[in-house]
């Protein structure tokens, strides 16, 4: 809750931000999400047996991310186009093409370098020399995300009409939560068919909606350590997967499909990539989206025991 409440000061501020700071505004998010993916690798690399899980567990825990998340993708996507598309989606789509076209014309290295502060991270962590560097880093991390999130809330207040638009909605919001969900579930139990799981345990694997820490201790204390590395890794990949998924699925899908892969994590560490290849009010979306995903983690993962 206290991120959600650091935003909503932040689009408080943005509707004094002075406008020609904009672009500064969207460079501190950059460097803020750069960290905060640095220091989710450096611990990685600093969690014991995390390479020996990654090597014995790797392709099961893969299955088990992409599976779901593509259920999911595809569940949000035909609700959303179903409930929630009208006479604003063609403005929406025209705002879209005209970042991508901006991006497109002096090349967007954001994925990229997105991938390499995860893979310096990791590699950082790794090395017992730079943990006493790395240790106040990854500690104190929460302090990027909360400039992250006060940040993000100003560039969702430089548009007054964003409040009003969502509005039009009203329970129609809720199909994103449902459709990642859903999609969620059903893949999990394709992943347990492939892989001869029993239903609950890889459904519970999948009610972790990319929420790792809390799926991975939790699922491991019910369930044994082999499959908690299992929903800890999966989990994991969904989270670092939705980084690299976003700019795809804002070039060929709608908006609000990209906040399926992310589930969970939609409220925090993804939302600069929402802001960079979607709309403000697919940023807000994506907020409720993680705030109602996020509440159902611990629920559904103890219906399955």
């Amino acid at each position: 809750m206290e991120t959600i409440a650091i935003m909503i000061l932040g689009i408080g501020a943005g509707r004094f931000f002075p406008v020609k700071y904009k672009a500064i505004n969207e460079k501190l998010q950059l460097c803020c999400t750069l960290l905060l993916i640095f220091s989710m690798g450096a611990g990685l690399g600093q969690r014991e047996g995390f390479f020996s899980e990654l090597l014995f567990l790797g392709m099961q825990s893969f299955l088990f991310f992409l599976i779901p998340t593509l259920f999911s993708i595809a569940a949000v996507y035909l609700l959303t186009k179903r409930f929630m598309s009208g006479r604003h989606l063609e403005k929406r789509r025209v705002v879209q093409e005209e970042k991508h076209a901006g991006a497109a014309g002096v090349g967007d290295p954001m994925v990229f370098m997105a991938l390499a502060a995860l893979v310096l991270g990791i590699a950082s962590g790794a090395f017992p020399a730079a943990a006493g560097f790395l240790a106040p880093l990854i500690s104190q991390n929460q302090w990027f995300l909360y400039i992250l999130m006060f940040s993000v809330g100003i560039s969702v207040g430089f548009h007054r009409g964003v409040f009003a638009q969502i509005r039009q909605y009203h329970v129609k919001i809720l199909v994103i939560p449902a459709g990642i969900i859903a999609g969620s579930l059903v893949g999990s139990v394709v992943c347990g068919l492939l892989m001869h799981y029993p239903v609950r345990q890889a459904v519970s694997v999948a009610c972790g909606l990319g929420w790792y820490s809390l799926a991975g201790v939790t699922i491991g204390n019910l369930a044994g350590a082999r499959l908690g590395s299992i929903a800890f890794l999966s989990n994991l990949m969904r989270e670092i997967g939705a980084l690299f998924m976003i700019p795809y699925l804002s070039r060929h899908f709608n908006s609000y499909t990209c906040i399926a892969p992310a589930a969970a994590t939609s409220e925090d560490t993804t939302l600069p990539m929402m802001i960079r290849y979607t709309n403000e009010e697919t940023v807000v979306l994506s907020v409720l989206n993680g705030m109602i995903c996020s509440t159902f983690v611990p629920v559904l993962i103890s219906l399955c025991y």
